[in-house]
């Protein structure tokens, strides 16, 4: 009661509300920019169990955003130092740890277990999965996303409500849409959108207010102008995220699973040759014997220098440019080549150890 009075206060929600938030189940998808304030606010309101999805490590550009991590948490598991965070925040909800990418396998199983979905990615192949799967098991999906000054929030799945491919079919062909690794973000930003989701989540929750069901508002920072987008539901969209297989769905956009690999699924006795696509002078440095450097501006003159044995690695700052390069090589029929889901700092810790 003395940690939720000014909750119970609010004739919208009272005890009965304090109560359904403590029964509910959302699962943040992501423990970045906008993960990281969505979280802080959920766990704050008493939802009682809060999983979370992450594989990635803090790094230290993160701190600029990422205001639950600090300085000790450099290096760590995004979701295990959010998970002793949060638990110090409220000790008496249930925080579930998934310290690993959401991918095709995992999707389904994971989604069973919660009410609602939050979509905090910052890659278009996890949104739209999440999308399609959130889809198929009639579960709500909220989601974030920004762009340099510009945030924008908007409910999806929602009670027979458009869903997110009714506005975007399909995805942009990687590489083809920048994100905050390549054109920035400014730091407030993130947590401003987060929140908006964490609030969205808690009226859905508490059957309060008007839900961005088949809407998108569009926030714009420097100029505090807003704007809300009407999404109309296309039936036709609808059918084909229920009927075809999610591999399909995906494979279909250019925008595939396939060829993507994470440094959790090498072995350290595999012989590997790792391509560095960044261009030259980009921090950190890396060296080594089996480290080439090959920005990809000088790629494609390049291809005749990559050989066709050992399994070929391709990595940048972000993910991105590592997929523009493995296009090229698909192109050019070149075998056993990845583009590495982890960017530069994590390639350096990982043939340092």
């Amino acid at each position: 009661m003395s940690r939720y009075q000014r909750h119970i206060q609010l004739a919208e929600i009272g005890e009965k509300g304090q109560e359904r938030l403590g029964n509910a189940k959302v699962l943040v998808v992501g423990a970045g920019g906008l993960g990281c304030p969505a979280l802080q606010y959920l766990a704050a309101a008493g939802v009682g169990q809060i999983g979370i999805v992450d594989g990635d490590q803090v790094s230290l550009h993160n701190l600029q955003r990422q205001v639950l991590f600090t300085e000790s948490d450099l290096g760590k598991n995004k979701v295990e130092a959010a998970v002793k965070k949060l638990s110090q925040l409220n000790s008496e909800i249930q925080l579930e740890s998934y310290p690993f990418h959401l991918n095709l396998d995992n999707a389904a199983e994971i989604f069973s277990d919660y009410d609602l979905i939050v979509d905090c990615t910052d890659n278009f192949v996890t949104r739209y999965l999440i999308n399609d799967v959130s889809l198929r098991m009639g579960k709500a999906m909220i989601h974030g996303s920004l762009y340099k000054f510009e945030g924008q929030v908007g409910v999806f799945n929602y009670q027979n409500g458009p869903s997110y491919r009714c506005l975007f079919p399909d995805p942009p062909k990687p590489g083809d849409v920048p994100n905050c690794n390549e054109v920035g973000v400014l730091g407030v930003l993130p947590g401003l959108i987060g929140i908006m989701q964490a609030a969205e989540a808690i009226k859905i929750i508490l059957g309060i207010g008007e839900i961005l069901s088949g809407k998108i508002l569009h926030y714009h920072l420097l100029s505090h102008e807003q704007r809300i987008f009407e999404v109309s539901r296309n039936e036709n969209e609808i059918s084909r995220i229920k009927t075809l297989p999610l591999v399909e769905l995906v494979s279909t956009n250019d925008c595939q699973f396939s060829g993507q690999i994470s440094l959790r699924q090498l072995t350290k006795t595999e012989k590997m040759l790792w391509i560095d696509v960044r261009d030259k002078g980009e921090k950190p440095s890396i060296e080594g014997p089996e480290v080439i450097s090959i920005p990809l501006s000088e790629f494609a003159e390049s291809l005749a220098l990559i050989p066709s044995e050992p399994k070929k690695l391709i990595f940048c700052q972000s993910g991105i440019r590592s997929q523009r390069a493995l296009a090229q090589l698909k192109e050019n029929q070149i075998p056993n080549c990845f583009s590495l889901i982890e960017g530069a700092e994590e390639v350096k810790k990982y043939i340092q150890t």
